[in-house]
This record gives structure tokens, sequence and C-alpha cells, in this order.
């Protein structure tokens, strides 16, 4: 079913709907017709890929923070520094959906000239997912990886051994084109969990899974409210040292060498809602390299044979980083994209908050 009630406290929605009520939203807050698509591009495509911590849920924190004038309408990248081959970007509070946009095309851009350029990002809003920027590099034919740090909002994440936060959740990307088919992308955060997907599961008041969350004595709980209610717990890193470890580096990478900022005192905000974020790019051309054939050739013939493994006893087939999201877009293509009405209900209350008028609204059964 396209659209109406799905499971309980749960609508789907039509992508194309969706795609026009966010950009309505928004529109209605003063972006230009161009950021407001950028915006829905990419937070329906976050959904439609599964990743709904990245997706239209964010809008009321996007409002949120366009009204305070933590993120700025309507604002472009700009080069800060220039080294041919090495840039750095200045993002100014832009929407990040249309800043890391104007980032990448110039980090291609200057790769194609150059062999390679690294690309340092700073200060821009929100950048969402960041497997979106790895995929327009590849679409160029461009192999890129990507660290990202965020500042301005309060810690979520625990360090290693820590019982408290210390940083956020730091995401890490690359990106392999292939030639007649889609990517390569690997794309995580490397929390235990994307905060987003807490936010989800304290919209639907449900529990999640073990061994994500400690609470503020730093113990094990289920409970996504101690992420929202103080005293505040954290989310614990991914893969125990590995991804504690991998979290450091990106605040370090994005942050302290793209001149962008880390995340500590200096730069958290007293509010804590801002949503800063960091990216180094390292962006490469295969031709300079070995030889984009001898590339494309070498990159079929090892995911050919990564595939060829046999499946585990319940594992339909052997996937590669990328095909789980393609196929979660398939069925909500077909299906509908799902959204607990909590997450329904805070996008209406921010359309009416821009004013938006009612009749461009999507009037949902169930919700």
């Amino acid at each position: 079913m396209a659209e109406g009630q799905g499971s309980v406290g749960e609508i789907r929605i039509e992508p194309g709907r969706l795609h026009a009520f966010t950009m309505a939203i928004c529109r209605a807050d003063g972006s230009s017709a161009e950021e407001a698509k950028l915006v829905a591009d990419h937070l329906v495509l976050a959904n439609l890929f599964g990743h709904d911590s990245h997706g239209v849920g964010m809008m009321p924190s996007y409002i949120q923070n366009t009204l305070n004038g933590a993120c700025k309408r309507n604002h472009h990248a700009a080069i800060d520094r220039d080294n041919g081959a090495v840039i750095v970007v200045e993002g100014g509070a832009g929407y990040g959906q249309v800043i890391a946009k104007e980032a990448m095309d110039i980090g291609i851009e200057r790769a194609k000239k150059h062999g390679v350029c690294v690309v340092g990002l700073k200060n821009s809003h929100h950048i969402g997912r960041i497997g979106h920027w790895g995929e327009q590099c590849a679409r160029a034919g461009m192999v890129s990886t990507h660290w990202v740090n965020v500042h301005g909002h309060k810690s979520l994440v625990a360090p290693f051994g820590g019982a408290e936060a210390r940083f956020t959740t730091n995401p890490y990307c690359t990106a392999i084109p292939r030639k007649g088919q889609e990517p390569i992308v690997l794309d995580f955060a490397t929390s235990q969990v994307a905060m987003g997907k807490v936010r989800v599961a304290n919209n639907k008041k449900i529990q999640m899974e073990e061994g994500l969350l400690i609470d503020a004595a730093g113990k094990a709980t289920t409970e996504p409210g101690v992420m929202y209610n103080a005293p505040y717990g954290a989310i614990l890193p991914f893969g125990l040292h590995k991804g504690g470890g991998l979290a450091v580096i990106c605040d370090l990478l994005a942050g302290a060498l793209t001149g962008g900022r880390t995340h500590s005192p200096r730069t958290i905000k007293k509010d804590g809602t801002d949503i800063i974020n960091n990216m180094l790019s390292i962006i490469i051309d295969p031709d300079s390299m070995g030889g984009t054939a001898f590339f494309e050739d070498e990159v079929d013939n090892f995911i050919g044979w990564v595939k060829s493994a046999k499946p585990q006893p319940g594992v339909a087939e052997v996937l590669v980083p990328g095909e789980p999201e393609r196929a979660r877009k398939l069925d909500r293509e077909k299906n509908g994209v799902p959204i607990d009405t909590t997450t329904w209900q805070q996008l209406v209350d921010t359309a009416r908050k821009v004013r938006l008028n009612d009749t461009d609204i999507p009037q949902m059964a169930g919700a």
C-alpha cells in the first residue's frame, strides 16, 4: 500500500508526496526553490534507503535552527584556502545539503585536473547521510573517502571505556564507482547506532537493543529516553576500541586538520542544539593511479569473488556495501515510506510553525 495506515503507530506515504511536503516546508521557511529541492532530495532518499535517522525526521531540528540563526538559509560554499589539489571550503552554517554538494562539485573538478583533491569542509550545518556525498563522487567516476565530526551539539557518544559522552556519532564513508553498476558505498556512524535511530525509537516509545546505550551511571540500558532526559546517558562506540579509536580519528581529521574545530567545551553550545559538521574528503581519479580500465576490471573481479561465497545458513545471499540500501529503496518506492506517527506529528507541527498552508500538508489516515 502506497499510503495510509501501516503497522501500529505508523503511516506510509508515497515518496513523491513526502518530497513535495518537505520542499514546501523549506519554501515556507524562506529557502529558495533549489535549496528546498536539494534538502528534500537528500532527506527523502535517506528514508528510501532505510536510513530514517537521516531522513525527513530531521526537518524539525533544521527549521528550529533556521529560526534561531544556527542554520543560514540560501547560503553557499566559499573557498577559504586554495592550494590547487588541496582546498578548504567554508560552509558558513549554510544548509549542509547545499554546502556539501557544492564542496564536492569543486573537489571533483579539481580531482579531474590534478588526479586527486583533498577537501577540507568546515562549518557547515548538518550534511546528513555521508554516503550521499560519496555517491556524488562515484557518479563522476571518482573514488572518495570521508571523515566527519560534529560540534555545537551536546556530546552523545562515550569513548571506549568511558561512562559519559565526549563526542558525537562521527561518521566515516568510502565510495567506489563501478562501470555500468551502482557503486560500493560503505557509510557508517562510529557509534553503535546513529542518534537519529535513538530519536526514532524514542518517538515510537520502544526499547532499543542491548549493547547500544548506557545510562548516566555508565550502566547498560535499552531505554532511548536516557539520551533526551537528564541525567543523560550515552551511545557506545561500535566495535569496542576499534570504533572508539576511529571516532577519535574522525574528530581530529575533520575538526583539527580542516580548521573547523573539534568537539569539546570550546565548541558545545549552551543549548546543545546546533549541528555543525566538518568533513575531510579525499577524492581520487582512478585514471591517475593504476588506470581506469584496470581499476574497473579489478573491482568487478573482486566483488564477483566476494559475492560468490556460499551464504551462511539463513542468509539469502552475500551482499556488499550499498546493496541493502538499494533493496530497501525498491520496497519503499513500491509500498511507501514508513514514518512513525510521533515523527509525522512533529513534521506537521513544523509545517504550521512556518505557516505552511493546510492544503499543502498531506492528510494521512492513522496519523
